[in-house]
C-alpha cells in the first residue's frame, strides 16, 4: 500500500502552507494555500455553474507562468474577494509578478468560490466580509491546518450531511508526494444509500474517514432526487479543490493532472459535475523533483484522483454540529 506522508495532508507536498479563516456567524469562510515561493498552477473545470477569478491565465501559452497563492472560498461571487485579502497581504511582502522598474508588483491569486447563501447563516452584512477572510486565512497559513467545518468548508452542505473542508495525501514509491485540499458543497451525496459507509470506503487508509471501509454488499445507488434544504434548494452547490505535487510539471502537465484527478470526484460523489454544480480543480506543481517519464505523470495523475477521492470523505468526516446547521453530521448519524 502506497503511505500517505506525515500529516496526512497537501501541506505534506514541501514548501506548501494552507490557512484557514471563518465566521460563524456567517456560516462560511475561505482557504487560502500559498508556497514559499511562486508555484506553477493550472485549472480544469467540468461544472456548469462555476465561479471564478484569474483562471483564464493559468491556461499554457498565457504569459504568466507561477502564481503566488490560490483562494478557495464560500460566499458565491462575493467570496472571490477573499482573493483581494490575499492579495494585500502578499504585496506587503514584495510578492508578485514584475512588471517594470517602479511599478508595484501584482500577486497572482486565482480563486474559485463555492455557494453557501442558503445554509442558515446570517448574510446581512453591510460590507463585503470576504476580503478580511481572504486576509485572515493567508495570515494562518501553516503546514498544520484543520479539516472539516473550516475555511471555506465551513458551512459547506452535501445532499444528505453537512460538508467540510478535507485533505489527504500520498508518497510515492520514487518518493514524489501527491496531495489534495477540498471544499465539498456537493448538489450529491458522499454515502451509500441509507448508510453511514462513504463512497471512497474502498480506497480509505486506516480509520481516516470513520473505518468503516465500503460498505458489505454492493448497494446499487438510488435514483438521483433533489433534497438540500434552503431556499435555493438545488443551487447550494460547488465542490472547489486543489491537488499538489513536488514533481515538476509545467502548466500543461499540471492541466492533464488536474483533469486526471476529477475521478476523484467521480469516485466520491454521486452525481458529480452537474448543471447546478461549478466542479473544478486547480492543479499546483512546486517543481523540486523530476519527473522521469510520461508513465510517472500517468501514476501521478492516478494517486491525485484517489487522494482526492480520500480528502471528500474526510472533509465530510470531520463536520462537526453548529447551531442551525440545516443537515446533520455524519458524526450525528
Amino acid at each position: 500500500m502506497i503511505p500517505t506522508g506525515r500529516r496526512n495532508a497537501i501541506t505534506d507536498v514541501p514548501g506548501l502552507r494552507v490557512g484557514n479563516a471563518r465566521d460563524d456567524r456567517l456560516k462560511s469562510g475561505a482557504t487560502v494555500l500559498t508556497a514559499e515561493r511562486p508555484f506553477v498552477a493550472a485549472v480544469d473545470v467540468r461544472g456548469g455553474a462555476p465561479g471564478t477569478r484569474e483562471t483564464d491565465l493559468l491556461a499554457p501559452g498565457r504569459l504568466v507562468a507561477e502564481i503566488d497563492a490560490l483562494v478557495l472560498s464560500g460566499g458565491s461571487a462575493f467570496g472571490l474577494d477573499a482573493a483581494s485579502g490575499a492579495m494585500d497581504r502578499l504585496r506587503a511582502t514584495g510578492r508578485g509578478f514584475f512588471v517594470a522598474e517602479g511599478v508595484p508588483r501584482v500577486p497572482i491569486v486565482p480563486a474559485a468560490i463555492l455557494f453557501d447563501l442558503a445554509n442558515g447563516g446570517a448574510k446581512d452584512w453591510g460590507e463585503n466580509p470576504y476580503r478580511a477572510l481572504g486576509a485572515a486565512a493567508f495570515d494562518a497559513a501553516s503546514e498544520d491546518f484543520a479539516l472539516g467545518s473550516e475555511g471555506a468548508g465551513t458551512g459547506a452542505m452535501t445532499r444528505t450531511v453537512m460538508g467540510g473542508l478535507g485533505s489527504a495525501s500520498f508518497v510515492l514509491p520514487d518518493g514524489t508526494t501527491v496531495g489534495a485540499l477540498v471544499a465539498v458543497n456537493a448538489v450529491g451525496t458522499t454515502l451509500a444509500p441509507g448508510s453511514r459507509h462513504f463512497l471512497a470506503g474502498p480506497f480509505e487508509i486506516g480509520d481516516e474517514f470513520g473505518g468503516l471501509g465500503p460498505t458489505a454488499e454492493r448497494t446499487p445507488l438510488e435514483p438521483f432526487a433533489f433534497g438540500k434544504p434552503g431556499p435555493a434548494d438545488p443551487r447550494v452547490n460547488t465542490t472547489i479543490a486543489i491537488v499538489a505535487t513536488d514533481a515538476a510539471l509545467d502548466k500543461a502537465g499540471a492541466r492533464r493532472l488536474a483533469e486526471v484527478a476529477h475521478g476523484g470526484f467521480a469516485r466520491a460523489i454521486h452525481p458529480s459535475h452537474t448543471p447546478f454544480d461549478g466542479d473544478l480543480i486547480f492543479a499546483v506543481s512546486t517543481g523540486a523533483r523530476p519527473v522521469a517519464s510520461p508513465l510517472d505523470e500517468l501514476q501521478l495523475g492516478q494517486a491525485a484522483a484517489i487522494c482526492l477521492a480520500r480528502a471528500i470523505a474526510r472533509g465530510v468526516h470531520a463536520a462537526r454540529p453548529q447551531p442551525g446547521n440545516p443537515l446533520p453530521c455524519w458524526c450525528e448519524l
